[in-house]
């Protein structure tokens, strides 16, 4: 009755079987009679009669070749599934990947060889379900950009130039839901749970104003109904079918090499790989960096101390986080969140740190148990940038960027010191301006250098170099990029990062 997982149209995804082991409208792969009912309705000659991969397996098969070609859809693999840099390898592989996004640069839309430009949530029409089975009309609230289309259009014109024409004929979201509604009725009979024939002859005019309505919809009979008060379940005798599943271990156990246990999940301000909420400075703004949380004991056991960088290695991979000591992590574990790309850091895709084990049941991959160790980054100098354009960070061994207002903040840190700073940062900095001023400052004994980059008064970039515990803060720099020109007094204090004596 209910869809168990975070996502706001997981029950719409599975009511149109949105998994490679469903039918739509909530039909099986394995029941020949699902298959071959599906099969009359869409008069289809040839219907798939067994579940395809999933996502984990999928990928191993176009790693081995045996998947050559792959259409990504509103997703990011090469950041999101489990041993991600060997997801990367597999789609570097591959001979032809087709993605689709509404975002243009991501992990995964660099491998592709075609990119279809998809419309983003509110630049689209079409129905949502949640948890609770009540479907609603959502409505585009934005123009959609440039060639963005919806994915009902994409699909169905690439099937046209495959020679589908005639099955693929819709013009408009309300037929695509038509079918829909129409199918989930089709010889249903009160056996299948999902039924939502009473909305299979919605004009168009009802379809655009349809109100939020809960499932079962049928076309005669009760509406709405709460499933299963009848004590019936929708088996062919009537009755539940309980799986006894028996607890396993973790398919890998902590020892002396990986002594920690580490746990993934969400940040509260961002949302899967950064593509949208990493263009928000108010929601970078509550996690400028990827982090990794310790227990104050676990700290002191590796001799790590608040906003210390920290290297993670597992059996699969490697990353680099902030540690974060907090006594509301358990003893001996290790927190790392998802969400940060190699888009956003070069080091802090944690999915490289985590193996493909997933459940025989679910496909679900082992994300909340993995062994690593850990020990300080080994960092010769550290910094941060804060520039108007985004930059390419070639030689910085580690690097992660946020947006703020105006600019972007970049945390850096590298193994190896430049030789030349000064040269160093007018490489990475200069771009063709006229009224270019720099103003910087040098000191080789102490290896730290900082030096600001204005461009006909207003600041454009700035960077700071040097031991950690000499970096200033960087709040005072960043109000800075909201100045069209700076004062006198604020140019004066622009190297020591810290505002003119007096001011707040």
């Amino acid at each position: 009755p209910f869809s168990m997982t975070g996502q706001p149209n997981a029950m719409g995804g599975r009511e149109v079987g949105g998994l490679a082991n469903q039918l739509a409208a909530h039909m099986e792969l394995d029941n020949p009679e699902h298959t071959d009912r599906v099969r009359r309705f869409w008069d289809a000659p040839v219907i798939a009669q067994r579940a395809g991969l999933k996502a984990v397996d999928m990928f191993e098969a176009v790693a081995a070749g045996r998947i050559k070609a792959l259409w990504v859809m509103a997703t990011n693999p090469a950041v999101s599934l489990p041993d991600s840099d060997q997801v990367r390898r597999a789609l570097a592989k591959c001979e032809f990947l087709v993605v689709s996004d509404c975002v243009r640069h991501t992990d995964t839309t660099a491998y592709a060889h075609v990119l279809l430009p998809a419309q983003a949530w509110g630049e689209q029409e079409g129905t949502v379900t949640n948890s609770e089975r009540r479907i609603s009309r959502q409505r585009a609230f934005l123009p959609a950009p440039g060639e963005a289309q919806p994915d009902w259009w994409i699909v169905s014109e690439v099937a046209r130039r495959m020679g589908h024409a005639a099955a693929f004929d819709y013009r408009s979201p309300a037929q695509v839901f038509s079918e829909h509604a129409a199918l989930s009725a089709f010889e249903n009979d009160a056996r299948r749970d999902f039924d939502i024939g009473g909305l299979a002859r919605l004009d168009a005019d009802q379809y655009a104003d349809l109100q939020p309505l809960q499932w079962p919809l049928p076309a005669t009979g009760a509406r709405g109904t709460r499933p299963f008060a009848d004590g019936r379940f929708f088996t062919p005798n009537g009755r539940a079918r309980m799986i006894a599943i028996a607890g396993t271990a973790p398919a890998s156990a902590v020892d002396a090499e990986f002594p920690l246990v580490l746990n993934s999940g969400r940040a509260r301000d961002h949302w899967h790989t950064l593509t949208r909420t990493g263009k928000s400075p108010r929601l970078s703004a509550h996690s400028i960096e990827p982090y990794a949380e310790l227990h104050p004991d676990d700290a002191r056991r590796y001799r790590l101390h608040d906003g210390d960088l920290v290297e993670l290695t597992s059996r699969w991979g490697r990353a680099v986080a902030r540690t974060r000591i907090t006594p509301g992590q358990r003893p001996g574990s290790v927190f790392m969140p998802i969400h940060w790309s190699h888009q956003f850091s070069s080091l802090s895709s944690v999915d490289c740190l985590i193996g493909a084990h997933t459940d025989p049941w679910s496909g679900q991959p082992e994300f909340k148990f993995t062994p690593v160790g850990l020990r300080p980054y080994a960092a010769s100098w550290q910094g941060f940038l804060l520039s108007r354009r985004r930059l390419n960070l070639q030689h910085a061994g580690y690097w992660a960027c946020a947006k703020g207002n105006g600019f972007w903040r970049y945390e850096i840190a590298g193994g190896e010191p430049a030789a030349d700073w000064p040269r160093r940062a007018r490489e990475l900095l200069c771009a063709a301006d006229t009224n270019v001023e720099w103003t910087e400052f040098f000191d080789p004994a102490t290896r730290r250098y900082r030096s600001a980059r204005l461009v006909s008064g207003r600041l454009e970039s700035c960077v700071f170099i040097g031991p950690d515990s000499g970096l200033p803060p960087r709040d005072w720099l960043a109000e800075l990029f909201a100045a069209d020109t700076l004062e006198p007094a604020q140019r004066a204090s622009l190297l020591s990062g810290k505002p003119p004596a007096g001011a707040a």
